[in-house]
């Protein structure tokens, strides 16, 4: 099926399909390429990588910083959040969908922060005919890309975090720290994230409307700065 905008691990199939075969180095758990495959695939190399015996060039597909995007990559192998922080229009976004792509294989595992964002938006909520009939269940939870991204340790996409309310933001700051999400509705109701859950978050610097991070939030996040002018 035609798509307008393919997902990036979709637009690169071939590209991820060729690295993860080649790939023999160490890989953080959960994480389909390793550290240094992960930079290869963002920013191109020359020489091509073999799939079913067909040579398959790895395309440059961010024209900026090289050393931000090998930072970015230790961010997420580590136990730090990763902010992209920038003026609308510098390939946050892109960088974002590239990186799940490449460690996760999916980027659509993705929060979109408005001023409608509520906490429940960004942890669970619940299917309330369920809930009314055989009260709080597993069953009866509606996972967030959050949630999702704990329960099966992959990278959570939180796009234009500071476009939510900031009551809706500071409901990371535990999660952040501690990789646990309390559902007290549960009996036992507590989530433990699955090596290889990270989220990666942009902001933009110039936009309206926006709500400032606390200094809590701030802290579990290591910030990487994209200018236009290294575009």
């Amino acid at each position: 099926m035609e798509m307008l905008k393919p997902p990036a691990e979709t637009l690169y199939e071939k590209q991820l399909r060729a690295l993860r075969e080649e790939d023999t180095g160490k890989r953080p758990p959960n994480w389909l390429l390793s550290p240094a495959y992960v930079r290869d695939f963002i920013i191109g190399r020359d020489e091509p990588a073999m799939l079913d015996g067909e040579p398959i060039e790895i395309t440059r597909k961010f024209y900026g910083n090289d050393v931000l995007i090998e930072r970015a990559v230790v961010t997420l192998a580590g136990n730090r959040g990763l902010m992209l922080v920038g003026e609308p229009g510098t390939a946050k976004t892109m960088l974002s969908e590239l990186l799940a792509a490449a460690v996760s294989g999916t980027s659509l595992n993705t929060i979109q922060g408005t001023a409608g964002t509520t906490e429940d938006m960004i942890k669970y909520s619940w299917n309330y005919a369920m809930l009314l009939d055989k009260g709080p269940s597993e069953a009866a939870l509606v996972p967030s890309p959050l949630y999702t991204g704990m329960k099966k340790g992959i990278l959570t996409r939180f796009e234009e975090i500071t476009r939510s309310p900031s009551e809706a933001q500071d409901s990371l700051i535990s999660i952040l720290s501690d990789k646990v999400m309390s559902i007290p509705e549960l009996e036992g109701g507590v989530l433990f994230a699955q090596p290889g859950f990270n989220v990666i978050a942009t902001a933009n610097i110039r936009d309206k409307g926006v709500n400032e991070m606390s200094g809590a939030l701030k802290r579990r996040f290591n910030f990487e700065t994209i200018n236009r002018s290294a575009m």
